[in-house]
């Protein structure tokens, strides 16, 4: 008789690996860490102390040299105002295109390889800085006019003016972080945007005024601060904040990280 041994061999079965989960930071740190960057460099800190304080600086010169009589406080904070979300500009721009300059941007999208969530925390992060530095120096404005010897100053129209310039603080930051982002250059966004704004804007408005009135986001940012502005203002700058992200967004996605 022969008897058949069958040894039971047991089927190899798939190791089981433990679930990994892709961790990535939270927008909110993400935002935290673009401001952080921006404020991390001699030229970013140089440029948010300077709308800060150039506005007020200014301010306090022009109390302690003038004998006119203002009559409304209003309009000297709104033309500072503008002063400062111009500088405001350069601030965005260094967010974004100092890091293609400086070719930090490799290690910027190795961190975080979605270059969407990268330029959407730049946008708010850029925001945040442009609204807290202008709502500083519009506040220290107001401060110096209040102490200042000029006469009888009314405060009506005060509330809309800082608004407006804090508004337009964040407006303008988020505008040159979306141009530096799409030029990728910082000495090329700069002077492209400050060409632009200071330079093309005002020949335009001699030429043709009807037009530049759709297109100056300057002009745009000083009659809704003095109260003669309206729709087509804010048109203006949502425009130029819509269509400079844009830019930045598409630009970024397809552009080769050398």
């Amino acid at each position: 008789m022969t008897t058949t041994l069958t040894s039971s061999v047991p089927s190899a079965r798939p190791t089981a690996h433990p679930a990994v989960r892709e961790r990535s930071a939270s927008p909110a740190a993400l935002v935290g860490l673009e401001i952080r960057k921006s404020l991390s460099t001699r030229s970013g800190r140089t440029l948010a102390l300077a709308s800060a304080l150039l506005a007020p600086g200014i301010a306090t010169v022009l109390a302690l040299t003038s004998d006119d009589d203002l009559g409304s406080a209003a309009a000297p904070i709104g033309s500072l105002g503008l002063v400062t979300v111009l500088v405001l500009l350069s601030v965005g721009v260094l967010s974004t295109a100092g890091e293609w300059t400086h070719r930090t941007v490799q290690t910027t999208f190795l961190v975080v390889p979605h270059r969407g969530r990268v330029v959407a925390a730049k946008a708010v992060a850029t925001a945040l800085l442009g609204a807290v530095l202008a709502a500083v120096a519009t506040a220290a404005t107001a401060g110096v006019l209040a102490l200042a010897p000029l006469g009888d100053l009314t405060w009506d129209g005060v509330p809309r003016a800082i608004g407006v310039v804090v508004a337009a603080g964040a407006a303008f930051a988020v505008v040159g972080a979306g141009v530096g982002a799409a030029v990728g250059n910082s000495p090329a966004a700069l002077t492209g945007l400050y060409l632009t704004v200071l330079g093309v804007m005002p020949v335009l408005r001699l030429a043709q005024p009807g037009i530049a009135e759709k297109l100056d986001p300057a002009d745009a940012t000083l009659g809704l601060a003095l109260g003669s502005g309206g729709t087509t203002q804010v048109l203006v700058l949502t425009g130029w904040v819509l269509v400079s992200l844009v830019a930045g967004a598409v630009t970024t996605r397809r552009r080769a990280v050398a």
